[in-house]
């Protein structure tokens, strides 16, 4: 027995008389699907060779080397990265400008399963599912800072072909690779400074959306979904695809609302949300990433906010009520560890939340015994959830902690290099 095995054998024994199977919890996080955000390997450029900079408040800031080039390059790193996420489902999410090619003379409007064969392919041979979500941003259509709630119907109509065709490419990825794609909605609209009109723009948001999920799929094939922001670069003062626009549009046409954890205010909880949309609305799309001072899309840390994150998400989840990726695009460091650490800091989150022996602290709290709630809560921030975390990596044969790194670096030297 080797000391990996030592230390879970004790941290087992002390869940055990908590009334905690870490056996059992280890299962349960296997079964956690996980989408990987395709878009932090090639910072968010594409690959559709047409020169468009890069707008609609996103920033990617640093110029590490290595960044993907193409779709065959983006699949290499991810499946390097894959090789040290443990779990039994993880997925790919792909915007909709990370195609393999363009044809001669198309355009974001029209895009169709053919643009995403090298995608498919690949992900049918590795047996894992993909999602997408169509790239409403870094093109010419992008007008004034508007696509979907523009005022000239003719580009308005360019984005809604746009979003239609990714909900064709989203279910025929779901029929060729048997499990639903997640096609997830964001939108850039908004204003630098206050507009003359808030209503109108939101009108036309509203009517563009319907127009786009107008082609109905089975939920087996594709779960839409929509999400929000608080202010992007450029568009400081009036998001028109704000929480409060998006909240009962999703509650009302039965999407899943979108909650990407960059996306609010820094002192505002994502995790309170999770309870609250999973008793009445019901469905959400958790985006994991990490907010500095604003929407900077910075790599997952285990940190409060995502330890209150993961410990709401356990808690809530049933299965088919909430669905995750990630979302943070980070080039000052190293891709492919960008998405390792990311990743396995969110399964961390979550294994902790599902170690947590909380029955014991309900019961505080209903007999209103708030002094036993508190100790209780601060006291199993001690228990050992890094045992149970090492073991867990080992018996999927998945590398520890300690020996991500060297890995990474060689694969810097071996592949990434040879970019530049």
């Amino acid at each position: 027995m080797n000391l990996t095995e030592k230390m879970y054998s004790a941290a087992r024994e002390l869940y055990a008389s908590l009334g905690i199977d870490t056996e059992k919890a280890m299962a349960a996080l296997d079964e956690i699907p996980l989408s990987i955000h395709a878009w932090q390997g090639d910072d968010v450029v594409g690959f559709e060779d047409t020169g468009h900079a890069l707008t609609g408040g996103c920033q990617v800031t640093g110029n590490y080397p290595g960044r993907a080039r193409t779709s065959e390059e983006l699949r290499q790193d991810l499946d390097e990265a894959m090789k040290m996420l443990p779990g039994k489902k993880l997925r790919v999410c792909l915007q909709g400008h990370e195609m393999d090619m363009l044809r001669p003379g198309q355009d974001r409007d029209n895009l169709d399963i053919e643009n995403f064969a090298g995608w498919l392919d690949w992900a049918a041979d590795r047996k894992i599912g993909m999602d997408i979500a169509p790239a409403y941003y870094s093109h010419p259509k992008l007008d004034r800072g508007l696509s979907l709630s523009h005022p000239d119907k003719a580009i308005r109509d360019f984005w809604i072909g746009h979003g239609q065709s990714c909900r064709r490419v989203a279910a025929a990825f779901a029929r060729r690779l048997g499990t639903a794609a997640v096609c997830n909605q964001w939108v850039p609209d908004g204003y630098k400074d206050t507009p003359a009109d808030r209503l109108a723009p939101r009108e036309r948001l509203q009517d563009a959306l319907d127009e786009v999920f107008s082609e109905v799929f089975p939920e087996t094939e594709v779960l839409d979904a929509v999400e929000s922001k608080l202010f992007g670069i450029g568009v400081e003062s009036y998001t028109v695809g704000s929480y409060d626009f998006y909240l009962p549009y999703a509650a009302k046409r039965n999407k899943l609302i979108c909650l990407d954890t960059g996306h609010f205010h820094p002192t505002e909880s994502i995790a309170d949300k999770i309870s609250a949309i999973c008793c009445q609305q019901g469905r959400i799309l958790l985006h994991i990433s990490r907010g500095v001072r604003w929407d900077s899309d910075h790599v997952t840390v285990l940190d409060d906010a995502l330890l209150d994150l993961g410990r709401e998400t356990v808690r809530n989840w049933n299965g088919n009520n909430i669905f995750f990726t990630l979302d943070y695009f980070d080039a000052s460091i190293n891709r492919v560890a960008a998405w390792v650490i990311g990743a396995r800091n969110w399964q961390k989150a979550l294994l902790i939340g599902l170690l947590e022996p909380s029955k014991e602290i309900y019961e505080y709290e209903e007999r209103g015994d708030f002094t036993a709630r508190l100790a209780g809560k601060e006291a199993i921030k001690l228990l050992p959830w890094s045992a149970v975390w090492n073991y867990y990596c080992l018996s999927r044969e998945i590398v520890a902690d300690c020996k991500i790194m060297p890995l990474i670096r060689n694969y810097e030297q071996q592949v990434l290099a040879a970019r530049e």
